[in-house]
């Protein structure tokens, strides 16, 4: 099933899609989760049998007549996030930069401060006086549904809620001169995520999706999920020898080639500019660049 999260007379509300025209609110259901984030850590499988039952509810709301937010709009804690995961974009990173070479035995996280997340068709600020580099990165981020603590690679399937599609957005020139990533990476609305959140249970797993972007209708990135160097049972088990990944938890899994800095010459996003992030399964994340 594929999750939302909607304001509606200026109230916040999260419901379950029922099509592409419809969501039916968790509180219909007789659920009374206030938000995703709430819903995450608290879901039992009774209550997961409510949410799938929700094709038969007939208290739908269209589309048309509310406002679609990012799926968990303020997430608990900074995103959790893979660098250099996909071999062919370590390639690009390291030809845009030396700061990037080397190797890439072991995987390289960062994190990235949230305020709001951008939801699909929102926009996203530019900032012309702060940096001239603003780069797009489509990822698949995965959302931990029960706290994960010492897992192991072959458990991790276990604690996973759900899938959402992200835009790592970058400023290159920013993160290339503080050598470091948070800043660069941190700017408000540079994390849109969207537009829903799938469940698990709709993907085998791991997951091997078709994930691409597009600049304005050109494609820019297309690959596939399966080619992670370090793939998600690896990654959350890592973490979570040293560190409680508490429910709830967003971590981006890294971007293929086709960015912007790969690329060469100024393909950097400028205002006016379209950007669309899309995997198999999950949807389509539009944002639009502002000054």
């Amino acid at each position: 099933m594929k999750l939302v999260t909607f304001e509606k007379d200026g109230k916040e509300a999260v419901g379950v899609l029922v099509s592409a025209e419809c969501l039916v609110p968790v509180k219909a259901l007789g659920l009374a989760y206030e938000d995703m984030n709430s819903l995450i850590r608290g879901l039992s499988d009774e209550e997961r049998s409510k949410l799938a039952a929700a094709c038969s509810c007939p208290e739908t709301l269209e589309i048309s007549s509310v406002h679609v937010l990012s799926p968990i709009p303020r997430p608990l804690q900074d995103v959790i996030c893979l660098g250099l995961n996909y071999v062919e974009h370590a390639k690009e990173a390291g030809k845009y930069s030396e700061s990037f070479a080397g190797g890439k035995e072991k995987a390289i996280y960062f994190s990235k401060r949230v305020n709001e997340a951008v939801p699909h068709g929102g926009t996203v600020s530019c900032f012309s006086d702060l940096t001239k580099k603003v780069d797009y990165e489509a990822e698949l981020a995965v959302i931990i549904g029960k706290d994960a603590f010492r897992v192991g690679a072959g458990e991790v399937k276990d604690y996973i809620f759900g899938y959402t599609v992200f835009n790592d957005m970058t400023s290159r020139d920013l993160q290339t001169s503080h050598k470091q990533w948070y800043f660069g990476k941190s700017l408000d609305g540079f994390t849109p995520m969207g537009p829903c959140i799938a469940t698990a249970d709709e993907f085998a797993y791991p997951p091997c999706l078709a994930i691409s972007s597009t600049v304005n209708g050109q494609l820019r990135q297309n690959g596939n999920t399966g080619d992670m160097i370090h793939d998600i049972g690896e990654i959350v088990s890592e973490l979570s020898q040293g560190m409680t990944l508490k429910a709830g938890t967003v971590i981006a899994t890294g971007t293929p080639k086709g960015v912007a800095m790969g690329m060469g010459g100024d393909n950097f996003l400028r205002p006016g500019d379209v950007v669309s992030c899309f995997i198999e399964g999950i949807g389509e994340l539009t944002v639009t660049m502002r000054e």
